[in-house]
């Protein structure tokens, strides 16, 4: 081949080679184009498999269906299986099977992802509390209450608080779950059902003084029901306010006569401030009687006691002897003469009444409404 020839196919092919790199650049480009939308079009599908049998699982969850919604939510991490509320969801359906330690695993695995997330704190509790591990039970009620939540955040830390304050009265830690209800009230708004509800909880507390309190919150709406007068009742009663008991016990009863609690409280006040005879509206005449009684009831406590076999129990034997030496001058002109004898005779009938109480015989309604009426009285 002559040079001239050579040298006209050199120049031919390096004309032709940038048409060559382009077509071949374009291709890649199309290549890339076409795997790139075909590896969309497949997340997408997977995406929207997930989030089919993601909504399937949340449909048989909610109607606690816990096995199918399991299944569910399983197969929706299988096409997306680092998606979070898929496995919370599952975690909670795996709950609602009793399969505490493979819902145990997912959550800390959650926790330790999102460790401010409010529901997985929570859940973290309840297995706490199954597993009887109370302060670590605390400690996650702790971060779900003052944790993000997604929405409704101030009611669902109210409920994560209330869930917390039902498990401490459960296991009998009242000064905890007071202290969490005092933190509750603070931050309850004069709603009648939430003050009732708080009311309720504070029975159960025994913390009289402020459920009281909130319950008369509750009784100042015109949606006042039967339920926070008889909570109110409850409450005076046992802080010894027997007038104001009676006031409410009164309402109760006459709402709901089949409230038999209330009825048997309302009794009781009644007793009370009818044997009281220290009450300031009370006459000489009428206290002395009403000593008289309480020094005879305490005496048929004595026989009653003695009758069951425990004259020589502990302190029962010299009761008896006090009691019998003194009764001759407990009539209704010795204690007008000598006002001393209202207190020794007080003194004795409410020793009685303490030191008999819980170990002797059922007491008589009598006897009840003095023993009430000596704590009433005590260090006075």
């Amino acid at each position: 081949m002559s040079t001239e020839a050579k040298t006209a196919e050199a120049g031919s092919y390096l004309a032709s080679r940038p048409v060559t790199l382009a077509l071949l650049s374009a291709l890649a480009v199309v290549s890339f184009l076409l795997v790139t939308g075909l590896s969309r079009v497949y997340r997408g599908q997977q995406h929207s498999l997930a989030a089919t049998w993601y909504a399937r699982g949340v449909s048989d969850l909610q109607a606690n269906r816990f096995a199918p919604a399991a299944s569910e939510f399983r197969t929706a991490l299988r096409y997306s299986p680092d998606e979070y509320s898929y496995q919370l969801r599952l975690a909670e359906a795996l709950l609602g099977l009793k399969r505490i330690p493979e819902a145990y695993a997912y959550l800390s695995t959650l926790w330790e992802r999102q460790p401010d997330n409010g529901t997985v704190s929570l859940l973290l509790a309840r297995i706490a509390v199954a597993n009887g591990k109370k302060d670590e039970a605390l400690r996650f009620y702790h971060n779900a209450i003052y944790a993000t939540w997604p929405r409704d955040e101030e009611v669902r830390r109210r409920e994560t608080r209330l869930d917390l304050i039902e498990y401490l009265l459960r296991v009998n830690s009242r000064t905890q779950a007071q202290s969490e209800l005092l933190a509750l009230a603070a931050n309850l708004h004069d709603q009648p059902d939430q003050q009732t509800h708080l009311g309720q909880l504070l029975l159960k507390a025994q913390d009289y003084e402020h459920a009281l309190a909130a319950f008369r919150v509750s009784l100042k709406s015109p949606y006042r029901s039967q339920a926070d007068a008889a909570g109110a009742g409850a409450a005076a009663f046992k802080l010894g306010r027997y007038p104001l008991a009676q006031r409410y016990l009164q309402e109760a009863v006459a709402a709901n006569p089949k409230d038999t609690e209330s009825a048997a409280m309302l009794k009781m006040t009644g007793l009370v401030l009818q044997m009281d005879p220290f009450r300031s509206q009370t006459s000489l005449t009428q206290r002395n009687r009403l000593v008289a009684q309480a020094f005879s009831a305490a005496g048929a406590r004595l026989t009653a006691c003695a009758a069951r076999g425990l004259a020589s129990s502990g302190p029962l034997q010299p009761l008896i002897e006090k009691w019998t030496k003194l009764k001759p001058q407990i009539t209704q002109y010795r204690l007008l003469r000598n006002p001393d004898l209202v207190e020794e005779a007080m003194d004795l009938a409410f020793s009685v009444e303490n030191q008999t109480s819980g170990w002797c015989a059922a007491p008589t309604e009598s006897d009840a409404a003095l023993l009430l009426i000596a704590r009433l009285h005590e260090g006075s």
